[in-house]
């Protein structure tokens, strides 16, 4: 429990952002009767544990606590920090586990050591392995669990706990049954092997990086340790080159092609084994059937767009009758395929799906840009199964069984309620900490393309007392959203308000929501939109409470792409913008990876990259700007702020850069993230006074 006289800035960092006591992480049984998840005890606790919640009783029970085991979650593999890095996990403990297809029993990793847990008694076995164990997944039989171990794939069995290797890697940079960083990073995909249902065989992915660039992520501070070496796939460089094998426990390895650069998913199911493939320019992506006993494979759907195809998670996925379920983007929307024809009507932007359980398909769409609500196909017919009431919902189902978590504008915290067909069985309680601040945001449309803005003031402001400076608070790019209508969206930007500004978070051309058409804005530059749509926000924004907002004292902070944006702001715009915060900021589009920067600028030889770079602009610079980076970040490594603090002052542009030795892209760290608030406010009200 947090004390009552903890800050926020504090408790936000101690609380990794309120989501520590949240639960997550479901599991439903085939049933219906049971539900496995994950959840802290206390919203300040990061030991995170595994849960049981009785769907008939409404009860839950604690089936593991690490602390029991006796884990030291500080020593992990570099392969599981990586993921946790590529997944921005922030808790310890069981941070992910995987059971039968019974839910009978569950496998999980602690420390680099692979623990098995029957569900029913609770009764938990620590397994012997050669080495330190990353992504344990149980075979759907729940006779052997697989895993992955100094690169080598492996396979135990269950019963007499024998250890097999069915891949060993061939030579350094080689791994097998690992996602390589692009897929992690990129593509949401963070597993490397598939179990067949019958669990007597494994599709893997053997990644080898030695065609990737080899960077070198040093720690100045502490000039004895030796540079962390990293594979890293700059844009316009090679990748990882990505093969798959089916391995069967007999021993057998047999290939299976494909012709794409890359490996978007890959789901076995009682439907067959499928995988999903894209080119390099992101122009094509296509649907194969794969033949596990001879890796051939068939087209079953290829999907092609001018610009770039959208990658959908949660699909491929079948109907009981095998029917395809799929996502595209169709005549203008965002859009739910059965078979091969769209169900959802192109105004309903469909954002993933959750799962597919018989002939129902449950997914997260959004008709308003702001608020994503859940649907339910199900006989040729759509139905909206969350709350009436607007706000941002996931779920899961299963044997009749939904779960709805979400959360409101106007409420404070997440709920995750629990049905079983359609009558009310409880809440699975979140023990999140409440962050104590007195919301005040109202939602607006904003400029003339009626951008969705948030606008914040002061809990105590009254309007039009006072012209407030102005804090905008965007991230603004591409795979990200900052308005929405929740609660958690804006505690931040709150906590910023109550410091006496005005903060207004605009999402612009790019961000999704809002249609394919919208995002394709970006297309070949990912400056001019970006910031136009910020400037249109903040006038917009002003001509709606014209005696609130001080348009003479404007400051714009953001990190990742949002700090991009905010430098961009102060070079391009300091007749509008008078002070910036740029965290972590991409600086120079040819140092990111590939297959983000070349899904909207292309490759860098086709002429479109400096033009959404900061360089030709910082001799503009007369704007105070502060640059803040962690110097650990292995995904906008530090390269980007450095050289640009290099250039700035080889033009002879003043300007302040804050390196955070140790630190990440995530900034995990309880000070450091609690004083990177601090200093910017300060930094702000000093810059805008």
């Amino acid at each position: 429990m947090a004390g009552m006289s903890d800050s926020f800035p504090r408790l936000h960092a101690r609380t990794r952002r309120f989501t520590l006591g949240v639960p997550r992480g479901f599991t439903i049984a085939p049933a219906g009767d049971r539900i496995v998840f994950l959840r802290t005890k206390g919203g300040s606790d990061p030991v995170t544990c595994l849960w049981e919640f009785d769907v008939l009783s409404g009860q839950e029970r604690l089936i593991v606590d690490p602390r029991a085991l006796s884990a030291d979650e500080e020593d992990l593999p570099a392969e599981e920090r990586a993921r946790r890095e590529r997944s921005r996990e922030q808790a310890g403990g069981i941070v992910g586990y995987s059971t039968d297809a019974g839910v009978t029993a569950a496998v999980f990793a602690l420390s680099g050591s692979l623990y098995t847990v029957d569900l029913k008694t609770k009764y938990v076995r620590l397994l012997k392995t050669p080495g330190s164990v990353i992504d344990p997944r149980m075979s759907p039989t729940g006779v052997h669990v697989g895993y992955v171990s100094g690169g080598a794939f492996h396979i135990q069995d269950l019963e007499d706990e024998v250890d097999h290797v069915l891949a060993r890697p061939e030579a350094p940079g080689v791994t097998y049954g690992l996602a390589e960083f692009i897929a992690a990073e990129e593509m949401d995909r963070m597993r490397g092997y598939w179990w067949s249902p019958s669990g007597d065989a494994v599709l893997v992915e053997r990644a080898d990086e030695s065609p990737v660039q080899q960077w070198y992520i040093a720690d100045p501070a502490n000039p004895s340790r030796p540079a962390v070496e990293q594979r890293y796939p700059a844009a316009g460089t090679a990748n990882a080159t990505v093969e798959l094998f089916v391995l069967t426990l007999s021993g057998s390895r047999i290939p299976v092609p494909f012709e794409d650069e890359y490996l978007v998913n890959a789901t076995w199911d009682a439907h067959g084994l499928s995988i999903v493939t894209m080119s390099r320019d992101q122009k094509s992506l296509r649907l194969l059937t794969v033949d596990p006993a001879t890796g051939s494979s068939t087209v079953v759907r290829q999907d092609t767009d001018a610009a770039w195809v959208d990658i959908a998670t949660g699909v491929p996925g079948h109907l009981s009758d095998g029917t395809l379920v799929w996502v595209a983007a169709v005549d203008g929307g965002h859009r739910l395929i059965i078979g091969d024809q769209p169900v959802t009507p192109p105004t309903l932007q469909v954002r993933e799906v959750l799962d597919v359980d018989g002939d129902a398909v449950l997914f997260r769409a959004s008709g308003e840009p702001t608020e994503i609500a859940l649907w339910a196909y199900r006989n040729g017919r759509i139905t909206l199964v969350s709350p009436a009431e607007g706000g941002v919902y996931n779920g899961h189902t299963a044997g009749g069984t939904l779960v709805v978590t979400g959360q409101t504008l106007h409420s404070e915290g997440s709920t995750a309620h629990v049905s079983h067909n359609g009558t009310p069985r409880g809440n699975i309680v979140s023990h999140a900490e409440r962050p104590g601040l007195d919301l005040r945001v109202s939602l607006i449309r904003a400029g003339e393309r009626d951008l969705s803005t948030a606008v914040l003031f002061p809990s105590g402001h009254v309007p039009g007392s006072a012209k407030l400076p102005v804090l905008m608070d965007p991230y603004g790019g591409p795979h990200a959203q900052r308005v929405l209508s929740a609660s958690g969206a804006y505690l931040t930007s709150q906590w910023f308000a109550d410091q006496g500004f005005a903060v207004i978070v605009a999402d612009g051309r790019g961000t999704p929501g809002r249609g394919p058409e919208f995002e394709r804005a970006v297309l070949h530059d990912l400056a001019s939109p970006v910031l136009e749509d910020q400037v249109d926000a903040l006038h917009g924004a002003a001509a709606q409470f014209p005696d609130d907002l001080d348009l003479s004292r404007v400051g714009i902070r953001g990190w990742s792409f949002g700090g991009f944006l905010a430098a961009l702001a102060v070079f391009r715009r300091p007749d509008v913008f008078h002070a910036a915060v740029a965290g972590a900021p991409v600086t120079d589009w040819r140092l990111y990876d590939t297959c983000y920067t070349e899904r909207y600028l292309g490759h860098p030889d086709e002429g479109h990259y400096d033009s959404s770079s900061l360089f030709a602009d910082a001799e503009k610079l007369d704007r105070p700007l502060l640059l803040i980076h962690g110097l650990a970040d292995d995904n906008v490594v530090a390269a980007h702020t450095l050289r640009l603090s290099s250039t700035l002052l080889a033009a002879g542009r003043p300007h302040n850069v804050l390196p955070l030795s140790g630190v990440t892209h995530m900034t995990p760290q309880e000070v450091v993230a609690e004083n990177l608030l601090l200093l910017q406010v300060d930094f702000l009200k000093k810059s805008l006074a």
